[in-house]
């Protein structure tokens, strides 16, 4: 009897994600290796940190997702090394042997070696660190309706640095929040003093986009009251105050950092293949120098013609890397292996009700239509009909009440290490 090819996927990202479902139910055996037991869908994270959608709309066990599947597993471990001679991975708790090795371990955020900056400003690339800031943000405020005027001035600024979509998004929610939300949660509480800060490297916001969106999302920035500090770079963050490069000094108890991402990378391939911290691959997502190990989604670098500097960092390129993968290993030889290459389809994003910026292959818009354009699509990309469902009805919910009932502050119970 013929030994099935065994496939094993670190990452279940966009990109692990696609591949593993690429392959489910087919002529091969996969095992899905995850430290977190689901995937998540990040563009919806800053939602959760403003209290607008609850972890669990967003978030899909794996186990669940391939509870029918006749011939992948999944394996919660934190992966430590691979051993490419050996054809292996060591994990915290096994080792497992492959045919092929696909890394999809995607980016965490990238604080440029500033551990202090690190271990006190907040990223945003999973779902734990969405409630962290959700429930630090909302601790802030309760700590202001307690302390009033005596305060410490570092309460009354939430600092997001980076304007990318990320950033901005973020800007607009809290802006939203500000508005529409504290004063009727904080009814004795004046918010005109609470500042909401977006700091960014560039001369506009959603530098990566065309000029009618960086001029569009700039004004309705402005509209809701964000101050955006353009040409600005933050240099240091001690917990207590932003310092730019230009000499600003910002006092901040809320500190996001939205401004860059740097590669999962695991140790044991040789670390001349790295590009900027992603592993170089070929047309086919083959890692440079090996014959059975593959990287897809954000952890992967493919120059083409089109993109000579690798793709950009986006859901769309990791899902249709996992899709074209699993299509080629499922081929009978690889000399019937198509190579990759990436259509733009189009970037948008959404600063507060009725405000938004879509840029397609073929024309822009932005306003009330780009913002229910926007909905429409993340809500398409959402895995479950009941999570479809879900968040609709808050989206929908927020949308006729200007509020939501999901901010709760939920913290990890600390016992007393003397208990038995």
């Amino acid at each position: 009897m013929e030994t099935r090819e065994k496939i094993v996927i670190i990452g279940g990202g966009f990109a692990g994600l696609q591949l593993a479902k690429t392959l489910n139910n087919r002529n091969k055996k996969v095992i899905l290796i995850d430290k977190v037991n689901h995937h998540m869908f990040q563009p919806l994270f800053y939602q959760v940190a403003c209290g607008r959608i609850e972890p669990s709309n967003i978030s899909f066990p794996f186990r669940k997702i391939f509870q029918r599947s006749r011939n992948t597993q999944y394996r919660m471990t934190d992966v430590q090394k691979i051993v490419p001679e050996q054809n292996k991975i060591v994990t915290s708790d096994a080792e497992f042997h492959y045919d092929k090795l696909v890394i999809a371990t995607g980016c965490k955020t990238n604080f440029f070696g500033n551990e202090i900056m690190e271990s006190v400003a907040f990223g945003m690339k999973n779902t734990q660190e969405a409630i962290s800031i959700r429930n630090h943000v909302l601790l802030t405020f309760e700590k202001l309706i307690i302390e009033r005027s005596r305060s410490d001035d570092g309460n009354w600024n939430i600092v997001i640095v980076g304007s990318g979509p990320t950033g901005v998004e973020l800007a607009g929610a809290f802006a939203e929040m500000k508005k529409d939300i504290l004063p009727r949660d904080y009814p004795n509480m004046n918010f005109d003093n609470l500042n909401i800060i977006l700091i960014s490297a560039t001369d506009k916001p959603l530098d990566t986009m065309s000029r009618e969106a960086q001029d569009k999302s700039e004004l309705y920035l402005k509209q809701l009251g964000v101050n955006f500090m353009s040409g600005e770079r933050v240099t240091d963050y001690d917990g207590e105050i932003v310092h730019t490069a230009s000499g600003k000094e910002i006092p901040a108890n809320n500190v996001i950092w939205a401004a860059g991402v740097t590669g999962n990378v695991i140790e044991g391939l040789n670390p001349e293949i790295l590009v900027r911290n992603r592993y170089k691959t070929d047309r086919y997502n083959r890692v440079a120098g090996y014959e059975n190990i593959f990287a897809i989604g954000d952890i992967a670098y493919m120059e083409t013609p089109k993109y000579p500097h690798g793709h950009p960092q986006v859901a769309n390129v990791a899902i249709n890397q996992g899709k074209n993968l699993g299509k080629n290993i499922l081929k009978k030889s690889e000399k019937d292996w198509k190579e990759y290459e990436y259509e733009d389809r189009g970037s948008m994003a959404t600063i507060g009700k009725h405000r938004a910026v879509v840029d397609l292959p073929k024309f822009k818009f932005q306003g009330i239509f780009a913002w229910y354009f926007w909905m429409f699509l993340h809500l398409m990309l959402i895995l479950s009909v009941r999570n479809k469902i879900a968040i609709f009805f808050n989206w929908m919910w927020s949308y006729i009440n200007k509020d939501s009932s999901l901010r709760l502050i939920i913290l990890p119970n600390k016992k007393n290490s003397t208990e038995q």
